[in-house]
């Protein structure tokens, strides 16, 4: 199933980070795993696409992914399955070669549509029984790193 992923899409509140908004008088900051961004970094080496589609639309966000040379953003979506079918058609890929990955109830269709459902172990119950590949590790925490792994692995 991981062998014919060529489309990586990640949620990024609790899957990229540990959840946790932090309020100041600039705003929000966000805190994200260097384990996680060099996974994304070994991805993007290898040629896969990779995507960050959040409700959320941060600052913080887009400096992570300029940072990390992620070109592909859907940001500010409700819809976080719509936002994939717009990337499987603007890239030529099938949701069948997609791989998302997420925490909460809010991805649960984005995560049934593609063609690999994964969440950190800390998603909500209801996502890790939606989900065929479940990370030992949570979001913040190495999960996506742990996930690029797992589909450099199967690379054919």
């Amino acid at each position: 199933m991981l062998s014919r992923i060529r489309l990586v899409c990640l949620d990024v509140d609790g899957t990229l980070t540990d959840g946790r908004l932090l309020y100041g008088p600039d705003g929000v900051s966000q805190s994200f795993s260097a384990r996680d961004g060099e996974g994304i970094m070994k991805l993007l080496r290898a040629g896969y696409e990779v995507a960050l589609v959040s409700l959320r639309d941060f600052p913080a966000t887009r400096r992570r992914a300029a940072d990390l040379g992620i070109r592909h953003l859907a940001l500010g979506c409700t819809r976080k399955d719509d936002a994939v079918k717009t990337l499987c058609t603007f890239l030529g890929i099938s949701p069948a070669e997609t791989l998302f990955m997420g925490d909460d109830a809010g991805d649960i269709p984005a995560l049934e549509m593609a063609g690999v459902a994964a969440c950190p172990s800390n998603a909500a119950p209801e996502v890790l029984r939606a989900c065929s590949l479940v990370a030992s590790t949570p979001g913040g925490s190495g999960a996506v790193r742990e996930l690029a792994e797992l589909i450099l692995k199967a690379r054919p």
